[in-house]
């Protein structure tokens, strides 16, 4: 892991400059008839019939970490907000931002490149900054593709637009990691974005990304410039609402499953943490400023080991288990039985696996270091500490039959049926760009398409023995495998207060969206809207 580097305060003087200098974080509308996309801080990118808004962690930390060093800063979350694009619009040109910043995913890209040719147009002296996997894993693509200025790559692209801002106004060197359009005037030491324009000028990069930054270095997220209530009641994972999301650590220590798009962004080799201290300091703020109920933390995996023994005991020591609920990722065979109830004790509810498949050759295959006989041992455990178990699971491997993804159907539905597992996300598995999955899908010919708007998970993009019926059908009884009387009198029988029940609803709709999602009927076409800004 390279050396960290700390971060250097603007002076007054700096400040007072970046004050003038506009800077936009957006997420523009994007209709479609396939319903809302869900776009924010989310791994594997789907649309959903019922929208789920998740807090995007990285780019509130970006838009915190500008304000803090004296940029103008706009959040700018149409999508969550629901508003149309000609609303978008309006707004963003009466703000009139310098730099716009846009995060984008493998099914989106063709999307924001024709909105670079449109913000080119309606604001030509903004600089466009593109962030996300895609871009990190293809970003000479986007270059030459759309108007694109620059293209912060790797998963600390907060401290890179940072870098990117400063670079234009002060002059600051590019860090590591960013790809941009070579200067027209090269006695300037300072870009002058207004002079490019052309997309066939020559590209140029700063080498591969380095995750050498300091997280402590961060400002906490300013809550109230991020709009955090946007994203404190329609998600499916809070039990008790207003809720809202933390990231102590990027992103996973394990950093390799073949299929993960953030290994692009963060390999487990450069995993970093926050202090503790940090992290029980910003949960006190959330308890007694924000009045925050529960929390999701959505680092890859929450960190293990004595930070987690030191940061549940300081839950307990503090009172905040007693106050709020914690929700976090982890691997099944990560802790011991008095680990998990040392969690459990100290106000954690929801954590989060990845089971993927209950074949062998598969859990190999994809690198996720995990034995079937590890998947019901975990889960077990975890809920015997008090906690409550979801997994998640995948269907459309190039290599597994019918019989092996039944195998899958299986297994989820035994858990459910011993009480062990609470809820569960299914997904048609997809071979993001720059994952080892995507690569050996180039060198096995397993590929059906590169276009990338079906890469959504509402077909299978990969060659498998199943159909695209079957993929669908097998996702649905994923859904279907945990809807039994047992199941639903267990779930009626743990009924102890009104969040019980409110979240029983709220999960029951996000079942029938997720049918719908997988349904076998849905159009397959990137179909949508069309506005004027996309005709």
């Amino acid at each position: 892991m390279p050396e960290i580097r700390k971060l250097v305060q603007p002076t007054a003087e700096q400040k007072a400059k970046n004050n003038k200098f506009k800077i936009a974080i957006s997420y523009p509308p994007m209709p479609s008839e396939k319903g809302v996309p869900l776009l924010t801080q989310n791994r594997q990118f789907q649309w959903f019939n019922n929208p789920t808004y998740i807090y995007p962690m990285v780019p509130s930390y970006a838009a915190s970490l500008l304000q803090e060093h004296g940029y103008d800063v706009m959040w700018d979350d149409a999508i969550a907000e629901e508003l149309t694009q000609d609303e978008w619009l309006e707004r963003i040109k009466k703000f009139q931002p310098d730099m716009i910043v846009f995060e984008s995913k493998t099914p989106v890209i063709k999307r924001h490149w024709k909105l670079i040719e449109v913000m080119k147009e309606e604001l030509p002296e903004a600089t466009i900054v593109l962030i996300g996997d895609h871009v990190t894993a293809m970003p000479e693509e986007s270059m030459k593709n759309s108007k694109v200025d620059f293209i912060a790559t790797g998963g600390d692209y907060d401290f890179l637009e940072l870098n990117i801002a400063n670079h234009i106004n002060h002059g600051e060197k590019l860090e590591s990691g960013i790809w941009y359009r070579e200067k027209t005037n090269p006695k300037s030491e300072i870009r002058n974005p207004k002079q490019i324009q052309n997309s066939n000028s020559k590209i140029q990069n700063t080498g591969h990304f380095l995750l050498n930054h300091d997280l402590d270095d961060l400002p906490l997220i300013d809550r109230d410039l991020t709009k955090w209530k946007l994203y404190a009641y329609k998600n499916g994972n809070y039990k008790r609402t207003p809720g809202t999301y933390t990231y102590a650590a990027r992103d996973c220590w394990w950093g390799r499953c073949a299929f993960c798009s953030w290994t692009t962004l963060y390999p487990g080799k450069d995993y970093r943490k926050h202090s503790v201290q940090r992290m029980l300091d910003e949960i006190g703020i959330l308890i007694e400023k924000y009045h925050v109920k529960e929390i999701m933390d959505d680092s890859g995996t929450f960190p293990v080991g004595p930070w987690l023994k030191e940061f549940c005991d300081g839950m307990i020591e503090r009172g905040y288990n007693k106050k709020i609920k914690i929700d976090c990722n982890m691997r099944l065979k990560a802790l011991s039985p008095e680990e998990y109830k040392l969690m459990g004790r100290a106000g954690f509810r929801f954590i989060l696996y990845g089971l993927e498949s209950a074949n062998q050759g598969t859990l190999d295959h994809i690198n996720k270091n995990l034995q079937v006989e590890e998947i019901e041992q975990g889960v077990k455990m975890a809920k015997a500490g008090g906690l409550e178990p979801h997994i998640t699971t995948m269907m459309g491997y190039p290599w597994e039959t019918k019989e092996d993804a039944k195998r899958t159907v299986a297994l989820s539905s035994r858990l459910f049926n011993k009480g062990y597992v609470d809820t569960l996300q299914a997904t048609i598995v997809i071979p993001y760009p720059g994952t080892p999955l995507f690569r050996e899908c180039e060198e096995k010919d397993w590929l059906k398409t590169k276009n990338w708007d079906e890469y959504d998970q509402r077909m299978a993009v990969m060659k498998s023995p199943l159909t695209e019926e079957d993929i669908k059908e097998l996702t649905q009884e994923l859904y279907k495998s945990f809807i039994t009387p047992k199941f639903i009198i267990r779930k009626i029988l743990s009924i102890r207060s009104w969040n019980d029940i409110t979240f029983l609803f709220r999960a029951a709709g996000k079942l029938f969206g997720h049918l719908m999602d997988f349904s076998p009927k849905n159009n397959p076409s990137a179909g949508g809207e069309k506005t004027k800004h996309e005709a």
